[in-house]
């Protein structure tokens, strides 16, 4: 959703610099299409680097009701760590 809501590919040089999953737009459509799936029963979920490199990211998705999370193998320990701390803050 962040590359769609940026135009922007997360692996490009030229763009780096304009590429975030925090961006205020990227934030509300996550929220919004969290909410929206929620009213409908829809099962939603994410894959992606921010959960495990932010655990703010985690903390947010977890707050807004993500259902399920995917990681690369590389990120799959921290991942696991920062969505563990996000349900116990919750």
């Amino acid at each position: 959703m962040t590359q769609l809501t940026l135009g922007a590919d997360r692996d490009s040089e030229l763009l780096a610099e304009i590429f975030s999953p925090f961006d205020p737009a990227v934030m509300q459509l996550i929220e919004m299409t969290l909410s929206k799936a929620k009213k409908t029963g829809t099962h939603t979920g994410l894959c992606g680097q921010a959960p495990s490199d932010y655990p703010e990211y985690a903390q947010f998705l977890v707050k807004n009701g993500i259902d399920s999370i995917s990681f690369n193998p590389d990120a799959l320990l921290k991942g696991i760590e920062n969505i563990h701390t996000a349900e116990n803050n919750e």
